[in-house]
């Protein structure tokens, strides 16, 4: 039995996770009230992400956590009210108001504790404990300085687990938070090396992708986090189901992260079809897979034709044998617009579960049988961190908002600390490419 724990912070975290198992629940036949109809198809790997209790009810091995009650009390209220353990839903009193340090050392502190013990509790419940997955925006308050603070924790009394993060990016032009690159290059800089892969979705991407691809004339945030949570549906497919060829937490790590700092992977998914659409589209997988490898069908706003590719991970669900993945990664190696790194060959790692992909009724993505997500490490998420400095530095240069940080008791060198790091990262990831261009020159 491999069990993972899914821990929720912040609006963002919170509102993704409604829509994750909201699907799981679709998928694997359970009611709003935790109850099934059917069996499960797979009692083993099902339980990886329920439990089931003396009642028969199926609960899910989630914490949901914000400093303050508003989006909790949703989850509370909402239509899914009786599948959640009401003490796995912890909400404060007060919110960190877009500031890292209120997260991290005033509000959150007072947390902390009660959410260590929840966390404590499930993970003895489970048999073999294989990680976390934590959800929670890089640029809001709680979901910045709550999440360096849990992540500590849990470095400190699970270091042997894997913990993986998806985690809302600031994004180039819109932002909701005028601090937003201040808490996004703290919290980075913070869980650096607590964070084992941290797999990166940005607002402005998927706001052009539901615009574009679903006729979306103005995407809301629940319009986002569906199609979120079919990616984060179609990376945790494996670890639910029986398939062909599965991928555990793990496996994802050993093949995506040749460095320990540089675990950024881009997420991909395809295909994003309405379904008007899907009636004209063949959606073969040679299709669905250079479908992946368009700029435009990237959850985070940067230009892997820049960089180079050190590893691509490619899970298929759905009607898919592995003879046509051989085909389609074929041509794919064959393009000229596709880089890898001359010291990683192979460059793919795939899995194939036999599930289909399942879709919230009445909602913007059309039912298919087949589809693919992507997640690939490149050296052109630099220039995402570049973007993100420089936003930092302009403000920084001038000092402003920061007594609000200090004012909560940050010291003022955990900026100029954050920074340099930040800045290192933005280097390694260079260094990667420039050691390639210069390899190539020799030659």
């Amino acid at each position: 039995m491999r069990e993972c724990i899914s821990v929720h912070i912040g609006q963002a975290g919170v509102q993704m996770g409604q829509s994750c198992w909201h699907l799981y629940c679709i998928e694997h036949g359970i009611l709003p009230d935790g109850l099934t109809d059917k069996k499960p198809c797979s009692d083993d790997n099902f339980n990886s992400f329920f439990s089931e209790v003396g009642s028969g009810k199926y609960v899910p091995r989630s914490i949901m956590v914000d400093l303050e009650p508003t989006v909790i009390d949703e989850v509370r209220n909402g239509t899914y009210k009786k599948l959640f353990h009401p003490q796995q839903l912890i909400s404060g009193e007060e919110d960190a108001a877009n500031n890292f340090a209120r997260g991290r050392y005033t509000m959150g502190a007072q947390l902390i504790e009660e959410v260590m013990n929840r966390i404590r509790c499930m993970a003895e419940n489970c048999t073999g404990l294989m990680g976390f997955i934590v959800f929670h925006s890089f640029g809001g308050g709680t979901g910045s300085g709550f999440t360096s603070l849990l992540m500590d924790e849990l470095s400190h009394m699970y270091s042997k687990k894997s913990k993986l993060e998806f985690a809302v990016y600031p994004a180039p032009k819109i932002s909701t938070a005028v601090v937003e690159p201040y808490n996004a290059i703290l919290t980075t800089h913070t869980t650096l090396t607590d964070s084992d892969c941290a797999f990166m979705v940005d607002n402005e991407a998927i706001y052009d992708i539901c615009r574009r691809k679903l006729d979306i004339e103005r995407p809301t945030y629940v319009n986002l986090n569906q199609l979120t949570s079919q990616v984060v549906s179609s990376i945790t497919a494996s670890l639910r189901f029986d398939g062909a060829l599965n991928v555990d937490l793990t496996e994802f790590q050993t093949n995506l992260v040749p460095y320990p700092r540089i675990h950024f992977p881009l997420t991909t998914y395809a295909p994003v079809v309405s379904s008007e659409k899907a009636y004209h589209r063949t959606l073969t997988v040679s299709e669905l897979t250079s479908e992946c490898f368009e700029p435009s069908n990237q959850l985070v706003k940067c230009d892997p034709t820049k960089g180079k590719y050190m590893a691509c991970c490619l899970l298929y669900r759905g009607d898919i044998v592995p003879k046509d993945v051989n085909v389609a990664i074929s041509s794919i190696k064959q393009k000229h617009n596709v880089h890898f790194v001359d010291w990683c060959p192979t460059g793919f790692k795939v899995g194939i579960n036999c599930q289909p992909p399942s879709v919230v009724p009445n909602g913007d993505l059309a039912g298919v049988q087949r589809a693919v997500s992507m997640l690939s490490n490149t050296t052109a998420i630099a220039e995402a961190w570049a973007r993100l400095n420089y936003q930092f530095n302009l403000m920084y240069n001038k000092r402003a908002f920061v007594h609000w940080y200090t004012g909560e008791g940050m010291d003022e060198s955990e900026f100029t600390e954050a920074r340099d790091d930040i800045a290192a990262l933005e280097m390694d990831y260079r260094e990667v490419a420039e050691s390639e261009e210069l390899q190539e020159d020799e030659f």
